[in-house]
């Protein structure tokens, strides 16, 4: 092969490698599994069984960031984005979770938890 044709198919080469390694390196974001921990965090049900104001303020929270995900992946251009979108959703579904809570329980009313020995 001539010096003039193997450039150009290294470069080639080269891109795919490195897609190859970017395809990889987004699969397996970091901010991208604490989110998905934070999501299985989500409340399903309001605290004591009482769907008040809070309990509707929380669930359209959730929801508003989801969407608010969606559209910043959609925008993203680089890997930066990515890991800033999924670092914002985190943050986004930890910190609604912790504020319903804490209301609910200024009203009297507590999260329980079960421990096993």
């Amino acid at each position: 092969m001539k010096p003039a044709r193997i450039a150009p198919a290294l470069a080639l080469v080269c891109a795919a490698f490195t897609s190859a390694h970017a395809a990889v390196a987004v699969g397996d974001l970091h901010e991208e599994r604490l989110a998905r921990e934070e999501e299985r965090q989500i409340l399903t049900a309001p605290i004591a069984g009482i769907q008040n104001s809070l309990w509707f303020d929380y669930r359209i929270d959730i929801t508003e960031a989801q969407k608010e995900l969606s559209a910043d992946l959609r925008g993203a251009s680089d890997l930066e984005d990515l890991r800033d979108a999924w670092e914002e959703y985190a943050r986004e579904l930890r910190k609604e979770r912790k504020h319903y809570i804490a209301q609910m329980a200024q009203r009297g009313y507590r999260m329980g938890t079960v421990t096993v020995d």
